[in-house]
């Protein structure tokens, strides 16, 4: 059902490798084992770590050999001992009274000592559970659990929930770029630097160039990963878009505000006006001949905003202008009587 049991030969092997006798018991055997994968473990031997791998791994095979051969040879004795025939009660008590000691053994009591002393001096090295459990010096072997072999891990314990190697945290970098760049898009390059350990053994610092395809209508926050990319125990690197500050434009979602400051007379009688679009080169004229422009008007150019990232690269977000009415800082008080007289007639 299992693997078939190692040469003498290449047991012995395996002996030299824990560093113990032929004789040695398997309590000796995990004894030696704790000890030495504690020793060779490849996080405490970063020097020479390629070493330390061959060594923990030789550990392990050795342990797993030994081990299983051991329990093979108490599967064994434990079947000569069934085998052997039990006494007749005049027998018993012909030994018992051939005692010394004042104290009688229980006729439940088995007679057959090697196998007694065997079970009772056996360690519970890994157990399942993760506990010790060692059988008290004299409990008989009916009184033993008929699985008791099978609580015997049957692989080493490698690594701890204290020693596991965990995934360090990952590098944050900001990625800045202007409303231009993530409107249109654009491909930027960027050099970083990381720890990385050298054929010496050493850690020196290495710089790479890696290349980041901006999206059109990415926004402030949007995350970029390179995995591996960080230090030499293969942290990532975050980069998070940052949006510059425009002279003109401010954002908010997919559209876009324009501020246009307009004198009150050409507010008041119609307007042409230039609007300098932000996906090019291009502007486009309005006239306001027509409309009236009162504080907190509004008017919506649509599809004249940044790109929906999600969806089809002609759908895009709306241009929103915002109008600002320059009122005059001084009248005479002709130009006044005249502004009464006109708001008058109007009212």
């Amino acid at each position: 059902m299992g693997e078939s049991t190692k040469s003498p030969s290449s047991a012995s092997k395996y002996y030299g490798i824990l560093e113990i006798p032929k004789s040695a018991s398997l309590k000796d055997i995990c004894k030696a084992y704790k000890h030495l994968v504690k020793k060779w473990h490849p996080d405490r031997n970063k020097s020479n770590q390629a070493e330390a791998v061959d060594k923990f791994r030789s550990i392990n095979e050795a342990y797993r050999v030994l081990s299983k051969k051991k329990r093979e040879e108490a599967d064994l004795f434990k079947s000569d001992a069934a085998k052997t025939p039990k006494k007749n009660s005049r027998d018993e008590e012909e030994d018992e009274l051939q005692i010394s000691s004042p104290t009688l053994l229980s006729r439940t009591t088995s007679r057959i000592s090697p196998t007694v002393d065997f079970y009772t001096s056996m360690p519970a090295c890994f157990t399942m559970s993760g506990t010790n459990t060692p059988t008290t010096p004299g409990t008989p072997v009916s009184d033993q659990p008929p699985n008791y072999l099978s609580k015997v891990a049957s692989k080493p314990i490698i690594f701890s929930q204290s020693t596991s190697r965990r995934k360090p945290q990952p590098i944050e970098k900001k990625l800045e770029c202007t409303l231009e760049e993530l409107c249109n898009g654009c491909v930027k390059k960027v050099i970083i630097t990381r720890d990385v350990v050298a054929t010496t053994g050493l850690i020196v610092k290495e710089e790479e160039v890696v290349t980041i395809m901006v999206k059109p209508g990415w926004k402030r926050g949007t995350k970029i990963t390179f995995e591996g990319k960080g230090d030499e125990r293969a942290g990532d690197i975050i980069f998070s878009i940052d949006e510059k500050t425009h002279p003109l434009y401010k954002r908010e979602g997919d559209d876009l505000l324009l501020g246009v400051e307009v004198p009150l007379v050409q507010a008041l009688t119609g307007c042409t006006i230039t609007v300098p679009l932000l996906a090019g080169d291009e502007v486009m004229t309005m006239s306001f001949d027509d409309e009236i422009i009162h504080p907190g008007f509004e008017k919506i150019i649509p599809g004249q905003g940044m790109p929906k990232p999600k969806q089809e690269s002609t759908n895009r977000g709306d241009l929103v202008l915002q109008f600002l009415i320059q009122f005059p800082l001084e009248l005479s008080e002709e130009q006044k009587s005249e502004a009464v007289s006109i708001l008058e007639n109007h009212s």
